[in-house]
């Protein structure tokens, strides 16, 4: 043996103890031999025995030394300390089968308990052909672990360690691995077959306990994913992403916690599964929730950006289009067939979208009915309007919603990334420009950003700029228009209309200003501004001589009307019947029952309702019918044109004979000749508006004289 291992060997318990049994026997021989020894070297022989005994007393591992017959030779400290309730039968020549048989009666084996005899023989068998490590239970509740070694000459040594910890261990273990909720395995290190799985194991994987007894780690583990997630796990501890395979053939994905330790003897390794399969998909759908539009599934405003900025960093001498979209008229669609059927018409209008791009492309929702388009490689402005030309054509297509068909069109706006324009906010805001100009060119076309755009857009900011400092420094006044009766010239009421005391331009018309402030917002504001001044106005007026303000569709939207016009009366103190609200068909058109529930209660409060601008657009005896007007107002377009078309002459007569059916007076806006005011008489309308009676002027010019004939001709 070479003299490293050797010296191994001997610093090993059992080889230190087989060593100096060796060493014993020989000083215990035989009678002659020891005669010799002792007459040779008996000094130095005993010294060496006594050596060899201390040194085997101060392992602490019990060491035991039998002769052929079984009978004691010699033992250890620790061994006596280990069997100590046996301990008095110890004696050299004692046969060991007696002290066991002894013990047993004694009940210093609980194993032996109610089959002592064949405990003794199963002993006793192990014995007689050692080299089989077995564990031994004593009545103290200690574990022994034996390990016995025949030698040369017929002779036993046996090792004795107490094992009691480790099997406590064990039995932690064991309990732990069993019970526990979450599914374990063991699988030996080198083989990698399953060695033991616990019970939440088979019901999780659905494999029957003998079937994972015969399979390998590689057998139920999907070896086409399997990620660390720690990078480099350390020798024994470690936990990887993996997906694992059920008996039923289903996949799951897992986090696997290992362990390496000694199972049985072997080199094995312990995992824990948790089932991420479910938090995996949760996530991944939060993931996606927030990058995408949750109605649409397309991508939202802030994943659009983030893709934007992407090829905007790696643009180089290429360029991108952006197209913003947004479906016209979808408003209406909402407000008349409700949000729900709107939500639908907005899904089918996403898929129509994606359908029309490449593959490249990006759509996304903005919000509302607005949409883009990220057009990531784009060739030239060809290329960007043959797209923009495919959008269009999808979205004109009607759709079909609860077997109801839609129609609809689009607009979009276009701006183009170059290497000079690399700003994602001015690609935006291009974008938003461009789709202005295509709106206001009629919907339904694109248009591309032009440098004329950005031009207007300032001019634009400064007007809203001007138009709130106009509120707030009061520079909007109220101007009135008599409408008087056609026979008398006598003023009946007086419509407010707005305008504008701009500090540089002078008065402005509000044609240069209404639709904008609805645009941008501003309407509401406006629209109290101008009933607070109309009805304080009124109310310093004579008691026959009432005041009309016109209320946008915008208005209807912004504000609560009925709230603004019932604060309006009680701050002036004017009777609700002595104001009037000037209405268009356009806000009937949109079918509100919101809207029709508030012009039933002004109705109610005693304020009169005027269909105004009767005539034009869509009009409709309906309207007549769902609301029962008090006013209905011609529209100056018929009257302008009876001296030259029979068609408005007919048309006036007929609006005449409807609004006497119905009980509606009646009154012809646009009045500018003295034969056109003869004519609406001879027509039977008994009201007019217009120039020919006088213009707007400021409330402090109205001359109102209702006690008598006032001829405001020549005004």
């Amino acid at each position: 043996m070479p003299a490293a291992s050797l010296k191994r060997y001997m610093l090993s318990p059992l080889g230190l103890a087989i060593y100096s049994v060796r060493q014993i026997r020989r000083r215990f021989a035989s009678s002659t031999q020891r005669a010799r020894m002792k007459q040779a070297s008996s000094a130095s022989a005993e010294e060496t025995t006594a050596r060899l005994r201390a040194a085997m007393d101060e392992l602490p591992e019990g060491v035991v030394l039998l002769d052929p017959e079984g009978r004691y030779i010699h033992w250890n400290r620790a061994y006596a300390e280990t069997y100590r309730r046996s301990a008095d039968l110890f004696e050299v020549g004692a046969r060991m089968v007696d002290t066991l048989r002894i013990g047993v009666a004694r009940g210093d084996y609980p194993e032996a308990l109610g089959r002592e005899d064949a405990w003794i023989e199963e002993r006793m068998a192990l014995l007689a052909n050692p080299g089989k490590r077995h564990q031994q239970q004593l009545s103290n509740g200690h574990w022994i672990m034996i390990d016995e070694r025949r030698l040369a000459d017929g002779c036993t040594i046996g090792l004795r360690v107490d094992v009691t910890e480790m099997k406590n261990r064990e039995a932690s273990f064991r309990l732990l691995f069993k019970s526990n909720p979450i599914p374990m395995l063991v699988y030996e290190r080198a083989s990698r077959s399953i060695l033991a799985v616990n019970d939440a194991a088979i019901s999780h994987y659905g494999y029957a306990r003998n079937a994972f007894s015969n399979m390998r780690m590689e057998d139920f583990i999907d070896e086409s994913f399997s990620v660390p997630l720690d990078g480099a796990s350390s020798k024994n501890r470690g936990h990887d992403a993996a997906i694992h395979i059920r008996a039923d053939g289903s996949r799951i994905d897992v986090l696997t916690y290992s362990q390496d330790f000694t199972f049985e003897e072997r080199a094995a390794t312990i995992i824990a599964v948790i089932d991420t399969t479910e938090r995996n998909r949760t996530e991944a759908r939060i993931t996606f929730l927030a990058r995408h539009d949750v109605l649409t599934g397309l991508a939202n405003r802030g994943y659009f950006k983030e893709r934007l900025d992407e090829r905007l960093a790696t643009l180089g001498e290429s360029a991108l289009a952006i197209l913003l979209i947004d479906l016209d008229l979808f408003k209406k669609v909402n407000d008349t067939l409700g949000h729900s059927f709107g939500d639908l018409l907005l899904q089918q209008a996403a898929a129509r979208l994606e359908k029309a791009i490449a593959a490249e492309d990006m759509a996304a929702r903005l919000g509302g009915d607005e949409f883009l388009v990220l057009h990531p490689y784009a060739v030239d402005a060809d290329d960007v309007s043959e797209l923009a030309a495919r959008i269009l054509d999808s979205l004109a297509f009607p759709f079909e919603i609860d077997s109801q068909p839609v129609k609809i069109s689009a607009s979009i706006g276009v701006s183009i990334a170059s290497s000079e324009t690399r700003c994602q906010e001015t690609l935006m805001r291009q974008a938003d420009l461009a789709l202005y100009s295509s709106k206001a060119k009629g919907r339904g076309t694109f248009s591309f950003f032009e440098p004329q755009l950005d031009i207007e857009f300032r001019a634009r900011a400064a007007l809203e700029s001007e138009l709130r400092r106009a509120l707030s420094a009061g520079e909007l006044e109220v101007h009135y228009q008599p409408i008087v009766d056609l026979r008398t010239r006598r003023p009946k009421c007086m419509e407010a209309l707005v305008r504008w005391r701009h500090p540089n331009r002078g008065l402005v018309m509000p044609g240069e200003f209404i639709q904008f402030s609805e645009e941008i917002g501003l309407i509401g504001a406006i629209g109290e501004v101008v009933i607070n001044r109309a009805c304080a106005d009124a109310a310093g007026w004579p008691n026959d001589v009432k005041v009309a303000v016109n209320f946008s569709p915008a208005q209807f939207h912004e504000t609560n009307v009925f709230m603004l016009v019932v604060n309006a009366l009680e701050r002036s103190s004017l009777p609700a019947h002595r104001l009037e609200i000037e209405i268009t068909e356009s806000l009937l058109m949109e079918n509100s029952e919101a809207t029709l529930t508030t012009l039933d209660a002004l109705r109610r409060l005693g304020v009169g309702i005027a269909l105004d601008d009767f005539g034009t657009g869509y009009s409709s005896l309906s309207y007549l019918q769902s609301f029962p007007f008090s006013k209905i107002k011609i529209d100056r377009r018929f009257v302008q044109s009876i001296d030259t078309r029979l068609s408005a002459q007919a048309i006036v007569r007929a609006v005449v004979a409807i609004g006497e059916s119905l009980g509606m007076e009646v009154i012809a806006e646009g009045v500018e000749r003295g034969e056109d005011a003869d004519y609406l008489i001879s027509a039977g309308c008994n009201d007019g508006q217009g120039f020919y009676f006088a213009p707007g002027r400021p409330a402090h010019e109205c001359e109102l004289a209702p006690e008598k004939e006032t001829d405001l001709s020549a005004a």
